[in-house]
């Protein structure tokens, strides 16, 4: 009977993660779907500054510089954010709350990618964009995530600004300086963020009231909420057109803001009507391929002319 008793107790024992989930799961940390938005808006940008094809190394290296400098910063929000995770169906799988990867870990991992980032930033394309970088991950992290996503509806209208600092790193890889161009490109960002991001929340937003996290769909209701989207949805669009005409932009660009646009503004008015979780989802989906679409359009549009 002992012996029984002790073969079942070693089977019903999980096993450790391996080396391949291991390095799955600190992969994971860095939330490869977010950087990979941060990068499609950082590279047009440098077209964009350089009138042109930027230096294929100066690219690779801000490429990889943002990339871990994006990555350091959401596996230290991963890690601040640990328990209310737990609480999420959303994020119940990532890997602090399996367990996959210990909370320390996890802390060494974020600051080590973060002074890779530096490092590569600093000594291969230039201060300016070293410190940019380095700016954003820390207001993304004591700002947006420490500060304001716990405690005010607010958080990601003023927390979306980390995300949109890749677009002055991408500029001052380049010019080595700032300018208006860059800061309305910003602004567009910003902008678009709390739609775009409203939009996941309404989605989940049983989600979010659960872990006792504050955003629009949860503090507001629907209705208002999608006032609100519209609004910021609007106000991406004018920015667009300022963008355009600040940098000299051409019928591309023109076309693909106008009609990418009036998408984005249209599927925004219509959660006016509908209210509905898919309705959200679709003005989530539509806002990433905006996004993708006007900066791939701005790339295109400098190199044609």
């Amino acid at each position: 009977m002992v012996s029984n008793a002790g073969t079942l107790a070693a089977r019903s024992v999980r096993p450790g993660p391996g080396p391949l989930e291991r390095v799955a799961a600190f992969i994971a940390l860095t939330k490869p779907r977010i950087i990979e938005l941060l990068l499609i808006t950082t590279v047009p940008t440098m077209f964009v500054a350089a009138r042109g094809w930027p230096s294929a190394g100066l690219v690779l290296a801000t490429l990889v510089g943002g990339t871990l400098s994006a990555g350091s910063a959401n596996a230290a929000n991963m890690y601040l954010d640990r328990d209310i995770d737990a609480l999420m169906r959303r994020t119940s799988q990532r890997p602090l709350v399996t367990g996959t990867v210990s909370a320390p870990a996890a802390l060494a991992f974020a600051v080590a990618l973060q002074l890779a980032a530096f490092s590569v930033l600093w000594l291969a394309v230039n201060p300016l964009s070293a410190v940019l970088a380095l700016s954003a991950a820390l207001f993304y992290v004591f700002i947006y995530t420490a500060l304001l996503k716990r405690t005010s509806p607010q958080n990601i209208v003023i927390g979306g600004a980390a995300g949109a600092v890749p677009v002055l790193v991408g500029w001052a890889a380049v010019t080595g300086s700032l300018g208006w161009a860059p800061f309305l490109l910003f602004s567009l960002v910003v902008l678009w963020t709390p739609p775009h991001f409203w939009a996941l929340a309404i989605r989940y937003r049983d989600d979010y009231a659960n872990a006792k996290v504050p955003m629009m769909p949860v503090v507001q209701s629907i209705s208002r909420t999608t006032w609100q989207m519209l609004a910021y949805s609007v106000a991406t669009v004018a920015a667009s057109a300022g963008f355009g005409v600040v940098a000299h932009m051409h019928w591309i660009y023109w076309g693909v803001a106008v009609l990418a646009g009036a998408g984005f503004v249209g599927l925004c008015a219509r959660m006016l009507v509908t209210r509905t979780a898919a309705a959200a989802m679709k003005v989530f989906h539509w806002s990433i391929t905006y996004l993708s679409l006007l900066f791939v359009a701005m790339a295109v549009d400098v190199l044609v002319h």
